[in-house]
């Protein structure tokens, strides 16, 4: 590999690390790495999909091993969310206004996050959770899945500070869900993707290996050796990061 290869393979253990700590694969991450450094256009969204699969094959086979899997309201969001992710990767559209409005949503979560991770232990005591009912969660899962098809990411981003600020799930639960939920939308993102030709890069085994090394440390870390209050604040983080390269995408 290139020094170039090299460098990103390290990048991706990073990013693999911090967002599996929270439920995610790190594709917005992943692209975000790739742009900088000017990778092909054509290569970034296989790769970052392809990249989201493993990270979050080892993601929820971790948090289901450890019972933060929340099956009752994650399969209806994967049902919805899985044929849209498929739709949404297999649209072309001008990304440029509708990722500045993600960007400002995604920076008011993180913003949000940051200010109540300090709290965080003593509201997911006190504070009762809400049901998810089936109905809105089939409806959550199909416009995340839309959204999540059309920037090429796993859709945790959206979905995790939802769960969260509704209350309808604890900061570790809440990874839990999203770990499936990235795992179903980014199948079913690079199925579309995978219909065209795709020139994936020699590297991609060893970038695969970094971020499946990630994975294994991230996810021991939000499975509970982080502290709440920290969990948040690298959610908090990793939104603030997804923010960034949509809004300057």
């Amino acid at each position: 590999m290139s020094e170039l290869e090299w460098l990103l393979a390290a990048a991706f253990f990073v990013i693999a690390a911090l967002y599996s700590s929270v439920g995610h694969g790190g594709g917005s991450g992943y692209i975000a790495a790739m742009a900088l450094v000017a990778l092909p256009t054509a290569l970034i969204r296989p790769v970052a999909l392809a990249l989201n699969v493993l990270v979050a094959v080892v993601g929820s086979l971790r948090f289901a091993r450890a019972r933060l899997v929340p099956w009752r309201f994650t399969w209806p969001l994967i049902v919805a969310s899985a044929p849209m992710a498929y739709v949404g990767a297999s649209l072309q559209l001008d990304p440029v206004l509708y990722q500045r409005a993600l960007a400002v949503l995604l920076l008011v979560s993180a913003v949000q996050l940051a200010r109540t991770a300090a709290s965080a232990m003593g509201d997911e005591i006190s504070s009762p959770l809400r049901a998810l009912p089936i109905a809105l969660a089939l409806v959550l899962g199909a416009v995340i899945g839309l959204v999540a098809g059309v920037t090429g990411t796993g859709g945790a981003i959206f979905l995790t500070p939802v769960l969260i600020f509704a209350r309808f799930a604890t900061t570790r639960i809440a990874a839990g869900a999203s770990v499936i939920f990235v795992l179903a939308n980014s199948i079913a993102g690079l199925a579309a993707v995978a219909r065209g030709p795709v020139d994936l890069p020699d590297a991609l085994p060893w970038w695969l290996a970094a971020v499946a090394c990630g994975a294994l440390l991230g996810t021991t870390l939000g499975r509970g050796l982080l502290p709440v209050p920290q969990l948040r604040r690298a959610l908090a983080l990793v939104l603030f990061i997804a923010a960034g390269k949509l809004a300057f995408a």
